[in-house]
C-alpha cells in the first residue's frame, strides 16, 4: 500500500532490462529507493531490492488446515451424534466417504482466506482509491520512485538521466 502524504520524484522506462540495471545502480549508490512499479511482475526484482519471501503461502496453510478441521469436526458431529442414520452399509464415522467434502472445504477455506489477506494487507477493496504516479506505469512503463526528504530533485534527475529513464517527473501523493 502506498504511503500517503509524500513528495516522490520517479523516473520511467521503457524496458524491465534498465529498471533492474538502474535499481541495481541505485543500490550500489546507497540511494533509498521509495518503491518500484511495474505493469506485470519483473523476475528477478525482489532480490535485487532484497525484498523477503512473501509470508502469504503461510497464511494458506492455516486456512487450509482450518478447513480440513472444519470439514472432519463437521461432518463427525454432524454423522455422529446429530443425524446419525447408516445409510448404504457405512458405518456413522466413514473416514474415506468425508474426503471429498474434506477437501472441498480445504481448498474453499485457503482461496478465501488467501484472497482477504491479500486485499487487507495491500489495502485494496471496494471503495478504496489508491493514488498513481504515471498513466503509463500501469500500460508499458516501469518506474523507480524516490522520496524527496530523502534525495534532491537535482540528484534524482542526474541518476535517472544517467540511467536511462525516459521520462521523469515528480508528484504529491
Amino acid at each position: 500500500m502506498v504511503e500517503r502524504n509524500k513528495d516522490l520524484i520517479f523516473g520511467l522506462y521503457d524496458d524491465e532490462t534498465e529498471l533492474i540495471s538502474a535499481v541495481k545502480q541505485a543500490k550500489e549508490k546507497h540511494l533509498d529507493i521509495f518503491d518500484v512499479f511495474s505493469p506485470f511482475p519483473v523476475h528477478g526484482l525482489d532480490p535485487v531490492l532484497g525484498l523477503e519471501e512473501s509470508r502469504l503461502h503461510v497464511a494458506g496453510f492455516i486456512y487450509g488446515a482450518l478447513g480440513t478441521l472444519t470439514a472432519f469436526l463437521g461432518m463427525t458431529w454432524i454423522f455422529t451424534k446429530d443425524w446419525p442414520i447408516i445409510f448404504g452399509g457405512k458405518p456413522h464415522w466413514s473416514v474415506p466417504a468425508f474426503i471429498p467434502i474434506t477437501f472441498e472445504l480445504t481448498v474453499l477455506f485457503a482461496a478465501v482466506g488467501m484472497t482477504v489477506t491479500f486485499y487487507i494487507i495491500n489495502g485494496l477493496g471496494p471503495g478504496v482509491t489508491n493514488p498513481y504516479l504515471h498513466d503509463r506505469i500501469t500500460d508499458d512503463k516501469f518506474c523507480i520512485a524516490f522520496d524527496s526528504h530523502h534525495i534532491s530533485e537535482s540528484d534524482a534527475k542526474a541518476f535517472f538521466k544517467a540511467t536511462g529513464a525516459s521520462e521523469v517527473g515528480a508528484k504529491h501523493i
